[in-house]
């Protein structure tokens, strides 16, 4: 069962061939199929498929490579949605760590693609296509046996929510405050989730970088100081945590679910979030219903070890020790002593001995590598070598998968 010793984060460098693709169906307007989109994504992915297997990664993605951005086609496929079109800024909280980055004030811009709901959110098998599509092309690459094993990367279903200014994630006409939202918002994941049980996935991770934005100051003062937001920015970390646990309380014992506190990797290998964990951690961990914690600690940015001491016993920590934004390769011993320093803090909050904690614990690159379709500063070769630094590790401490 997931989580497994060594991981990665989902997304990977996309080969040229599937870039140039995408781009030709951008400039010309042509067609997915005139374009030969389907033929290249399924060899992409096959392709990306061995490279996970021959370094000996057991948790297999698809690399991401439907996607163009890290949160793909999901929302746009619930009903009720409206992607917006030239946003007035004024929509958003300037605050936000990847709204900050991405968005120019006083101009019509927004931070991507960025959707609304317009009416009420339900979800609809025949057209929550996007996720079944990526899975198929993975388990069309592995024996069936072996489809348990796949990971799927899913946004937070918070999304959509934190970086609009308080009640502009919903039209008036369709929601009256978050709390109703909420609801709704909760009710499509569970449907878009019971679909992929059904189709055969057992292993989830919700990327969400608005997680880590509640370890920043600089977010913390934004939301104290705009007074249009109802209730404290400890209250909304409170609301997320209920979204989560109701969007993922109908699921089977045997789906592993678990969350990706994202810094940012965005073009460039540039981060959004700072700020220690120790904030968040004792509730976001006890409170939190999932399997799996994913935390970045590839600098010093993510501060110090001390706040897996909350971990509980029946949950599980991947260490992002490996760095997806430089090329440089870290040292091997240097990331080992590292990860038995983690041991200790998880154990000493647990009673346990280190070898204990150790079982609790697994290690993977801080985040992915290439959450947007291309910018990065890896090549292929470095991916490699990272991800070959990860299973070696992982071999040299648990000796296991």
């Amino acid at each position: 069962m997931p989580p497994f010793r060594a991981e990665h984060m989902g997304s990977l460098l996309r080969p040229q061939e599937l870039l140039e693709v995408r781009e030709a169906i951008r400039e010309k307007g042509i067609s997915a199929e005139e374009a030969g989109l389907p033929e290249v994504e399924k060899k992409s992915v096959a392709h990306v498929v061995k490279l996970q297997r021959d370094l000996g990664f057991k948790a297999v993605t698809s690399g991401e490579y439907n996607r163009t951005r890290f949160w793909g086609l999901m929302w746009d496929e619930f009903q009720g949605t409206i992607r917006l079109q030239d946003a007035e800024a004024s929509m958003f909280r300037l605050y936000h760590p990847d709204v900050v980055s991405l968005i120019e004030q006083d101009r019509k811009v927004m931070p991507g693609d960025s959707v609304i709901a317009g009416s009420k959110l339900t979800h609809s098998a025949e057209a929550s296509q996007a996720n079944l599509h990526e899975l198929r092309l993975v388990q069309a690459e592995l024996p069936e046996s072996e489809w348990g094993n796949i990971k799927l990367t899913v946004i937070t279903p918070a999304w959509f929510h934190m970086r609009y200014k308080q009640g502009r994630a919903y039209t008036p006409e369709a929601y009256a405050n978050d709390a109703d939202y909420f609801k709704d918002v909760a009710k499509v994941y569970q449907a878009e989730l019971d679909l992929l049980y059904k189709a055969g996935l057992r292993n989830v991770q919700f990327d969400d970088p608005g997680l880590a934005y509640f370890c920043s100051d600089k977010f913390r003062q934004g939301w104290a100081e705009d007074a249009d937001n109802i209730g404290t920015v400890d209250d909304l970390l409170d609301a997320y945590i209920s979204l989560y646990n109701d969007s993922i309380s109908k699921l089977p014992a045997d789906f592993h679910t678990g969350v990706h506190l994202c810094r940012g990797n965005f073009i460039g290998g540039r981060f959004f979030a700072e700020g220690a964990y120790d904030i968040i951690a004792q509730k976001l961990f006890t409170e939190l219903k999932v399997n799996t914690f994913y935390l970045e600690y590839d600098t010093e940015r993510a501060g110090g070890f001390e706040p897996l001491k909350f971990l509980p016993k029946d949950k599980y920590v991947v260490i992002g020790a490996i760095s997806t934004k430089l090329r440089d390769l870290e040292d091997k011993e240097e990331i080992k002593q590292r990860i038995y320093k983690a041991a200790e803090f998880v154990a000493a909050g647990s009673g346990q001995t280190r070898e204990e904690a150790l079982k609790r614990i697994a290690i993977s690159p801080q985040c992915g590598f290439s959450t947007h379709e291309s910018g990065y500063p890896l090549t292929e070769e470095d991916e490699k070598k990272k991800l070959g630094l990860v299973r070696q590790i992982a071999d040299e401490i648990w000796g296991e998968a």
